[in-house]
């Protein structure tokens, strides 16, 4: 997949099968769009295209904007690659892009820049200046400009239509289950591990600590997690706290994941590691030795768990 990081760096000889918006979550709604523009560039006449935006429209148009995100852009990134696209432009969304009309971003991008043949889009698309022009827009401009539109039903699970939106309120609900199956892949956190202070081990339980750069990204409810992660072309599994640890500190939030019969250096190593169920939330303690016991009450838990999948 070739990337771009704008609009202006992208360049071909052939047309286009496009497809955009922000796809937070790459979400199975967003991937019935994106494998119908693969299905439509099957010769050598067209190429698949998908344009996305960064940072988030809402970061940039909504002041205080606190909302956060599914995925980072490099976790997107390997998300739409793995789906079997051709290229991808990242475009820098800023005010000066927003005030485009719908017809201006028609001509100077979709038309002159990238030759478009089909545009396929989702059920609610809108865009323009103000989010202004619809569907019924866009087959003018297609008629006007000579480009086939086509447009993609929503995606339903037991008759609830799946978003973005939704998955966010459910991983910060705590629900993994409700996010994992919207989502079509298990729910991943992507960051660096850390030295921490140590205590897990003094209690047979040392952790690795989770440190995440981007602050935008979306770390699911305050709890306990059983979690896998791929380390040294492995699947290794575990379970994952997220939050202060009230027992022993209860100041700094944190990210700590014990892996099970797994005992590598992993300090200054990136992980990826994907949340698969949610044990309980996370609990104050009398002593260190009462946690330690329903640690391993929690490890009995995400074993049972585990030998059932």
């Amino acid at each position: 997949m070739k990337i771009f990081h704008s609009i202006n760096d992208f360049s071909s000889t052939k047309k286009t099968v496009i497809t955009l918006g922000t796809f937070d979550g790459v979400h199975i709604g967003h991937k019935k769009i994106l494998e119908r523009v693969i299905q439509n560039t099957d010769n050598e006449k067209y190429e698949s295209l998908v344009l996305t935006f960064f940072p988030h429209p809402r970061m940039v148009l909504q002041e205080d904007c606190d909302i956060k995100l599914l995925n980072t852009i490099d976790e997107k990134i390997e998300l739409l690659e793995k789906i079997g696209l051709e290229n991808l432009v990242i475009h820098p969304f800023d005010e000066t892009f927003s005030r485009l009309t719908a017809e201006d971003f028609v001509k100077t991008i979709l038309i002159d820049r990238f030759h478009i043949h089909k545009i396929i889009i989702g059920y609610d698309h809108r865009f323009g200046r103000n989010r202004t022009a619809d569907i019924d827009d866009l087959i003018s401009f297609g008629e006007q400009y000579g480009f086939e539109v086509e447009q993609i039903s929503v995606q339903e699970i037991n008759e609830i239509s799946v978003s973005s939106t939704k998955i966010r309120t459910a991983l910060l609900d705590g629900n993994m289950t409700l996010a994992n199956d919207y989502l079509g892949y298990d729910y991943f956190l992507t960051g660096t591990v850390i030295l921490g202070k140590q205590l897990g081990r003094t209690i047979n339980f040392p952790t690795a600590n989770l440190k995440i750069l981007e602050n935008y990204k979306l770390i699911p409810q305050n709890g306990v997690y059983i979690v896998k992660s791929y380390i040294e072309n492995k699947i290794v599994y575990g379970m994952m706290n997220i939050g202060f640890n009230p027992t022993v500190d209860g100041q700094n939030h944190s990210i700590e994941i014990h892996y099970f019969d797994f005992d590598a250096n992993l300090y200054d190593k990136e992980l990826q590691v994907s949340v698969l169920q949610r044990i309980r939330s996370e609990q104050k303690f009398a002593s260190v030795t009462l946690l330690k016991e329903q640690l391993e009450k929690d490890k009995q838990i995400a074993i049972s768990y585990l030998n059932d999948l």
